[in-house]
């Protein structure tokens, strides 16, 4: 195939990589200089042969190099990085879940910055275990006999059934075998594990005696899975922990609780639904309790199973538990919000994610007027900043029917040039990005999840959000 004159002109017109790897102001290493500038030309190279009218300002001199200079600066830029959450969600998963409490943070930079008692028993001079840190602080948080901290909560039920379970049965009702976020469902663990899945009961209504003339001599453990991110409702019928414990008891086999969304706060004394402690499950007799160390607890992603002393010892042997354990700044983060719920009231208001899911309606009102009066100083003609009320979700799979009644700073646009979606957009480019909502042409930013810090960041960003929208349109 012949390629046109105006085409091989402009291919002739492309600079040489090494002429425009040299004049690349940006302080980078010259080999991440090369790549970018190759990536470019052969862009433009792929555009001009594809192209049966090419733009002859696209090989221009500076606008290859502006364009070479953008894309290297966005190659630079770290991946991982922080955002705004104007959205509303508190536990977002997208958005790294619960934040950690300020309080921690140097703990967690000095022992990332310096040699720690990681594995090392002080007292003893001699190897320790690193479950040590926080064992026996959930233990006197919980009432439980002993605990072990995974890397997550699929993990905790992973190996708890792979240590107890491995090719007998685990008996568990119809309407507790799950799916959670990214395709983790209950049924696909219980056959990695190796444990042989039983069910029994329906979908809506599982009885006792069900459990009770399932259980046979392949009966390993008696599994109950918190309905943690959504509920059945209408006619329905569960066994609660505490019948389930007592059938385990009289049997002679553990009863085990993946509870998800574990919580030491009984939520309902701030208006809440009530949704079960992890304290409440250990008093009903449970053997064995997992949990996400994130999520309602608001520490970091972690597994937590706490239980009888003889079952979490034969966890901990298995030799799977190396391949899921913890490492060491998740460990420092854990501990220090463990500490924190020695005082519930204390915890609630230094604990991000409970701060967040308890703020009172007054000081929702008084940080979206504060944000408004904020946005409005800017004086941006062509959008129009007022207060809605809205509602927000506390997300992360936890108390799916719970309605948190919010406030958010909306943006409604007055030119038709632009939208709200634009508006949406260009706030995810400022640095960190404002991630918001788009409900009815408008732009949400629910109060609820935006930080003190934040509001300062969001001004700033709409102001150039909105210079960027105008000179687009000139």
């Amino acid at each position: 195939m012949g390629y046109s004159q105006s085409q091989q002109g402009l291919l002739r017109k492309l600079p040489k990589v090494d002429e425009l790897t040299q004049d690349l102001s940006n302080k980078a290493p010259h080999r991440v200089k090369v790549t970018v500038c190759r990536r470019v030309l052969d862009d433009l190279r792929s555009y001009i042969l594809s192209s049966p009218s090419p733009d002859p300002e696209s090989v221009k001199y500076e606008t290859i190099k502006r364009q070479a200079e953008r894309r290297l600066t966005s190659l630079l830029r770290p991946s991982l990085r922080p955002v705004v959450n104007a959205t509303g969600v508190v536990i977002h998963t997208n958005l790294g879940r619960s934040l950690l409490p300020k309080e921690i943070y140097q703990a967690m930079l000095d022992v990332a910055g310096r040699y720690s008692n990681l594995e090392y028993n002080l007292n003893r001079g001699e190897r320790g275990s690193r479950y040590s840190h926080v064992e026996e602080l959930l233990c006197e948080l919980t009432g439980a006999d002993a605990a072990l901290v995974v890397n997550n909560n699929a993990a905790a039920v992973l190996i708890t059934l792979e240590t107890l379970a491995r090719d007998r049965e685990v008996i568990i009702s119809r309407g507790e075998l799950v799916e959670i976020g990214g395709s983790f469902r209950v049924p696909d663990v219980m056959e990695k594990s190796g444990a042989i899945l039983k069910e029994v009961g329906t979908t809506n209504r599982t009885h006792l005696r069900d459990y009770e003339s399932a259980i046979g001599e392949q009966t390993a453990l008696l599994l109950k899975v918190h309905q943690s991110n959504f509920q059945i409702v209408g006619f329905t019928k569960a066994v609660s922990i505490s019948e389930l414990a007592d059938l385990g008891t009289r049997y002679s086999i553990p009863v085990f609780e993946d509870l998800g969304s574990g919580n030491f706060i009984d939520f309902s004394r701030y208006g809440m639904r009530h949704e079960p402690t992890v304290q409440e499950v250990v008093a009903a007799g449970t053997d064995l309790v997992s949990f996400s160390g994130d999520k309602l607890l608001g520490g970091p992603q972690a597994g937590i199973i706490i239980g009888k002393k003889a079952l979490i010892d034969r966890i901990k042997k298995n030799p799977m538990n190396r391949a899921v354990r913890i490492d060491k700044l998740t460990l420092v983060a854990l501990e220090r919000v463990l500490r924190l719920y020695r005082d519930p009231e204390q915890a609630v208001k230094i604990i991000p994610t409970l701060n967040m899911l308890t703020l009172s309606w007054d000081e929702l009102k008084s940080r979206a007027r504060r944000l408004r009066r904020r946005l409005r100083a800017l004086k941006l003609p062509g959008i129009s900043i007022d207060i809605a009320d809205t509602v927000s979700r506390v997300g992360g799979g936890a108390l799916p029917l719970q309605r948190l009644n919010s406030k958010a700073v909306t943006l409604s646009p007055k030119e038709r040039t632009f939208s709200a979606i634009h508006i949406g957009t260009e706030l995810r480019k400022n640095e960190p990005p404002v991630i918001v909502r788009i409900e009815e042409g408008r732009v949400f930013m629910d109060i609820r999840t935006i930080q003190d810090e934040d509001q300062g960041i969001i001004a700033k960003a709409l102001a150039s959000a909105y210079a960027r929208l105008v000179s687009s349109q000139v």
